[in-house]
């Protein structure tokens, strides 16, 4: 892998000012020097050129001028891979940009898989894994505490504390095998007390860890909320006010909402998918009808419920369906068109014991506490003027994540990933604890540690495999 030198374009594909392309690898600066010509009196051939400097001049393609660049040369280990690497900034555009990469192929650059630039900073030691996922992290983030979750991981905050818990479990392990080496002396009674004690220690941390896991899949995926009611109550209105422009068609006609519409929203810092469903209601229009099962796909996989009520008009049988088929969902009752006298009473009603993310306690961002049946929120709007809107924001966000969120959180929210590893390792921590107490056999205990030392090793990418590489790195874009 590292003997071939990758090309790619590091920016979107389009119409712009700018685009760049990256090449990286043993051959980067014979490469571009095959194709650039320098231009301008301080402007030096690649290979010549310092590292870290800029140059102006042209890149030629079968001897014709295909666009004027800068170039820049940075060289080994400086630079994110920790190989040479040169970055040519181009005019935006299809054109520029393709033709600029057909040369670089053309003189012995190979087309970079997606990644696979992050891949080689990890292989080379420039970042761990951890980091490696927070560069994706980055690129893909909507909201800006999601951007300073990504941040803070990739300066390594959650690493050091993945490799103090990996180094802990290691000194545990090495006084287990320690023994097994010597089996005619067995542990003293303080020395398991104190071994005990350092397992508990990694459970009690893990435990920890694991509870920023839907904390850290609510910044990173968002949460889906759909936007229910009968036909013309002001669902649509309801979309374009939480998104600040008109995004929706709205009409007094029922039935205007034919199909499911997403977009992504920042409610408080975080990132919420609103869906704007098609009123749910018997109809004999097959395209209605269409939308309409369209909507209840939807439904049944939204996180949260906004039902839109028509203030201005009695409960009807309609939305009394409605109440009680979306009980057992988390969501908040939107009463709209307030500028308008009220007519709606709302019977009492109750919300689902089921948290949004089963989390232990209380406390922030672990939601609301759903022992007992709780009475759904309900927000007076006018979608018209956006009166109550922020009301509404507020209790999306309760509902979603109660309490503050300090910066120290965001150091350390986990993924899917990390979530499965550590729950792999808090299982082999426990079993080595209850052998150490029950004195059973050393080297099963020494087994069931050595797999938590490594499903450990495996979030920081000390311990890993080429399917896990290819799984994470498949996600990243070309060019990353």
């Amino acid at each position: 892998m590292f003997t071939e030198t990758i090309a790619a374009i590091a920016t979107p594909l389009g119409e712009g000012g700018l685009a760049v392309l990256r090449v990286s690898g043993p051959h980067s600066l014979a490469i571009a020097e095959a194709c650039f010509q320098p231009a301008g009196k301080f402007s030096q051939k690649p290979t010549a050129a310092a590292t870290h400097t800029i140059h102006f001049g042209k890149i030629i393609h079968r001897g014709q001028v295909v666009d004027e660049v800068l170039l820049s040369v940075m060289r080994a280990p400086r630079t994110f891979t920790r190989e040479d690497v040169v970055e040519i900034a181009c005019h935006g555009g299809l054109l520029p940009a393709k033709m600029v990469l057909e040369t670089l192929l053309e003189n012995g650059a190979r087309l970079a898989q997606p990644g696979e630039f992050t891949r080689r900073a990890f292989l080379n030691g420039r970042i761990d894994l951890t980091q490696a996922e927070a560069v994706a992290d980055l690129i893909h983030s909507r909201t800006e505490l999601a951007l300073a979750a990504a941040n803070e991981q990739l300066a390594g905050k959650l690493s050091q504390r993945i490799n103090l818990l990996r180094d802990d479990l290691i000194k545990v392990l090495a006084h287990v095998e320690a023994h097994i080496d010597f089996p005619d002396e067995d542990i003293a009674p303080d020395t398991k007390d104190k071994l005990i004690e350092k397992l508990r220690a990694a459970e009690k941390f893990m435990a920890e860890l694991l509870r920023t896991a839907n904390e850290g899949q609510i910044l990173r995926r968002g949460i889906r909320a759909a936007i229910v009611g009968r036909p013309n109550v002001g669902k649509s209105s309801l979309l374009n006010q939480l998104l600040g422009r008109d995004r929706a068609i709205v009409s007094p006609i029922p039935g205007t909402t034919r199909d499911t519409i997403e977009e992504t929203a920042n409610i408080r810092g975080l990132p919420i998918v609103f869906i704007d469903t098609a009123g749910l209601r018997d109809s004999a229009d097959e395209i209605e009808i269409e939308g309409i099962r369209r909507s209840r796909q939807s439904l049944d996989a939204a996180e949260l419920i906004l039902h839109v009520l028509d203030g201005s008009e009695p409960l009807s049988a309609s939305d009394e369906k409605l109440l009680a088929e979306f009980s057992a969902k988390k969501r908040i009752l939107v009463q709209n068109k307030t500028d308008l006298p009220t007519r709606l009473t709302l019977p009492a009603l109750t919300s689902s014991p089921s948290p949004l993310h089963p989390m232990e306690g209380r406390g922030p961002g672990r939601g609301e506490d759903f022992s007992q049946k709780a009475t759904p929120a309900t927000i007076r709007l006018c979608c018209l003027t956006g009166k109550g809107l922020e009301d509404l924001k507020d209790a999306i966000k309760q509902l979603v994540w109660a309490g503050e969120i300090h910066s120290e959180m965001l150091q350390v929210m986990i993924n899917a990933r990390h979530q499965e590893a550590l729950n792999r390792a808090r299982i082999g921590v426990e079993r080595t604890a209850t052998a150490l107490r029950q004195n059973i056999s050393l080297d099963l205990a020494a087994v069931d540690l050595r797999i938590a030392v490594n499903a450990v090793g495996e979030i920081v990418g000390k311990t890993t495999t080429e399917d896990l590489l290819d799984s994470i790195f498949s996600q990243f874009c070309i060019g990353k």
